[in-house]
């Protein structure tokens, strides 16, 4: 693509959806600008990285760095930099039960360094980062202008990789209404980590709370509906008073953090995502797990589908039927169960489950690595329950909104 003034493609965010896209698009020979005044930075989130996300960018993270993440701490080299030490999460612990987890399966990083390490990948292959805001953006038949702080910019695509609060996506489309985003408040907890993951559901409001560990502490919060009447202080409260519970973080400093995710349900994902001259990706579309709100694989999975359908001939098509085909009809699944995921008595089968079946213990494995489809997650539970857990399951069954 060489079309336009200016550069080719004009992405906005370098977060792992913007710098994956221009990793790809640059390594095929566009001229790709990444604009970002911001990244790379600390993101609060639980910040895990699924085995099957690090090898779609395993080109850009060598092998040698995936296998030292087994580590605590290890050091691996992405590009130029040196990316510190990412934590192997051996188990994950749900209430009373815990889940081993296979050493490739989940671990935790810096959103810092991962994504300073993919947009200096970017950037080898080619791409531009420009460290400037971006005030405006205008999408014409004839090409994309982008106002910034240092003035306009031309390009003749341009790609929402912006996050929840995308700019991008409240001049093309629309902004996330209030019902399609989750609050995830909490704190980090200063000078401690853990190999283990920890997750509370929580009915009232539906969702739940975690720790993850960080190289150098945890990542502790609560993540519930924007639209479920609680605020983001009375949520942050909520995790406090679960921290002094579990006394997982005794001694240690919290710093409080809030961020917006999107959380959609099943027709949301039915709007478009891409359009003449534009599209979406990330969490700017809206692809994070309905769920788990993880939305790291969904991010660079919908990178690789962008740069492959920008460098074809018909972009807006190509990528929407991609995601359609590919990635929209789990997401839509996990929409339809989250009413029922967490209710009291599916999550009480869940922990009795987890407690009492070695197959469960495998199924949730396999969902926290992100292998495992909501789409036959119903079916490979029955499969593996006990005849006592088959007849909870089937009393409970209604439960599961769509199930």
């Amino acid at each position: 693509m060489t079309e336009g003034r200016g550069v080719d493609v004009a992405i906005v965010g370098a977060g792992p959806a913007g710098a994956w896209t221009a990793y790809r698009l640059a390594r095929a020979g566009a001229r790709v600008a990444l604009y970002d005044a911001s990244h790379p930075r600390e993101k609060p989130c639980g910040g895990g990285v699924t085995g099957r996300a690090l090898a779609l960018v395993s080109a850009a993270v060598p092998g040698e760095c995936q296998a030292s993440a087994r580590q605590v701490p290890g050091e691996c080299q992405a590009g130029a930099r040196q990316v510190p030490g990412t934590v192997a999460v051996r188990a994950a612990r749900f209430g009373s039960a815990t889940v081993t987890l296979a050493p490739d399966a989940l671990v935790v990083t810096s959103r810092r360094a991962f994504d300073a390490a993919l947009a200096d990948a970017a950037q080898q292959a080619g791409a531009t980062l420009v460290r400037t805001r971006i005030l405006d953006v205008d999408v014409a038949d004839e090409g994309v202008a982008l106002r910034t702080s240092d003035g306009v910019q031309h390009a003749a695509f341009v790609v929402g990789a912006d996050g929840a609060n995308s700019l991008v996506r409240r001049h093309v489309a629309a902004p996330f209404r209030r019902d399609q985003l989750s609050i995830a408040t909490g704190f980090y907890a200063r000078g401690i980590t853990s190999d283990e993951i920890v997750i509370e559901f929580v009915a009232d409001p539906p969702g739940y709370i975690w720790s993850f560990p960080r190289p150098d502490h945890l990542a502790i919060g609560i993540c519930a509906q924007a639209d479920a009447g609680a605020t983001a202080g009375d949520l942050r409260a909520r995790t406090e008073r679960w921290i002094r519970a579990t006394g997982l973080a005794r001694g240690a400093a919290l710093t409080p953090y809030s961020w917006p995710i999107p959380s959609l349900g099943a027709r949301d994902f039915e709007a478009p995502l891409a359009g003449p001259r534009w599209l979406l990706a990330g969490d700017a579309a809206g692809l994070v797990d309905p769920i788990t709100r993880e939305g790291i694989f969904f991010a660079l999975q919908s990178a690789e589908h962008a740069a492959a359908a920008i460098l074809g001939a018909t972009p807006a098509a190509t990528y929407e039927a991609r995601l359609r085909r590919e990635m929209l009809p789990e997401l839509a699944q996990a929409a339809r169960l989250k009413a029922g995921f967490f209710t009291p008595p599916f999550v009480g089968l869940l922990i009795r489950a987890l407690e009492r079946s070695r197959g469960v213990r495998a199924v949730m494995a396999d969902l926290v690595a992100g292998r495992q489809s909501y789409r036959t997650l119903k079916w490979r539970l029955l499969k593996t329950f006990e005849a006592r857990l088959a007849w909870d399951a089937w009393q409970t069954r209604g439960r599961l909104n769509g199930a």
